[in-house]
């Protein structure tokens, strides 16, 4: 009879903890008597643990221990700092620390040798550890939204990366170890301080999307036009007066897109010289044709 009263009253405590406190998931889980290891999902791909919005400060040092995450969700919290242990989770292929409060990442981070992909956009880092670059698998990575003006030069190594988000930092030119990434077809590096694009950009011959809209460009390198592969160019919001003649030769660049989600040519809202703004408005091959005819009479 004791026994049970006991374990009636450990029930009511528990129900009680649970509304008051309004605990984590992760944390009720523990308090119910439930391994760790029950909070993760198999699926087809990946070994997955999401603690997305768990109003966390800190890890859980549970974490640490669950060896077999390959997935792991960490977005939308109010994590300070991630620890050393990180390591411990070398096979991390996908880890989300986006929207939390990080000032910087653990140089640990280089042993996850499996990650592929990396999203620590929206937090407040000012600088990224060199060790970064010692995770050649990786082939996306965002960090959009921090205080970010220059990235190592180690970052040369990171010849699988594809696409690389860098936009709402404070870069005043694209850092050099970027023209090394010739694996890359998505770059954004849009709402930065970028006064001009480096004649260097034609070494990234795999380009598909180069956004630098919302910077301070004032005028395009002519060895942008020799990235045949682009077929979305932003540079909407800029300084741009003029164009490199041999802008027609991007083919296939579709049309002069209006919507950001299309692909194209994005040219609006820069103080055009004239006639430029009169052609434009005819269309891509009405400007491609211009631009033909004026570097033929030149």
């Amino acid at each position: 009879m004791g026994t049970d009263h006991s374990k009636n009253k450990r029930r009511r405590s528990m129900v009680f903890l649970r509304k008051s406190s309004k605990l984590p998931a992760w944390e009720d889980a523990l308090l119910a008597g439930k391994e760790p290891k029950s909070l993760l999902k198999r699926g087809l791909r990946y070994v997955s643990l999401s603690l997305i919005m768990k109003g966390m400060t800190s890890t859980p040092d549970f974490l640490w221990g669950l060896r077999e995450v390959q997935k792991l969700n960490l977005s939308r919290n109010q994590l300070v700092v991630i620890p050393p242990s990180l390591a411990k989770l070398d096979r991390l292929v996908v880890l989300n620390l986006g929207g939390n409060c990080l000032k910087c990442l653990p140089k640990e981070i280089g042993l996850l040798r499996n990650l592929k992909v990396l999203f620590v956009n929206m937090n407040c880092l000012t600088e990224v550890p060199a060790e970064l670059s010692l995770c050649r698998k990786l082939e996306v990575l965002s960090l959009s939204h921090n205080c970010i003006s220059q990235l190592p030069l180690s970052f040369t190594d990171l010849t699988s990366l594809r696409k690389l988000n860098l936009s709402n930092n404070r870069f005043v030119q694209i850092p050099l170890c970027v023209f090394a990434l010739r694996s890359l077809d998505f770059l954004h590096l849009g709402s930065n301080r970028l006064e001009s694009i480096a004649e260097s950009v034609q070494y990234l011959v795999s380009l598909q999307i180069f956004i630098v809209e919302n910077n301070n460009i004032r005028t395009l390198p002519r060895s942008l036009c020799f990235i045949t592969t682009l077929e979305l160019l932003n540079v909407d919001y800029n300084a741009i007066q003029t164009l490199p003649d041999d802008l027609y030769l991007l083919r296939r660049l579709p049309r002069i897109a209006w919507n950001p989600m299309d692909k194209g040519l994005h040219i609006a809202h820069n103080p055009l010289s004239r006639p430029l703004p009169e052609v434009v408005e005819g269309g891509l091959n009405v400007l491609f044709n211009y631009l033909r005819e004026k570097k033929e009479h030149n």
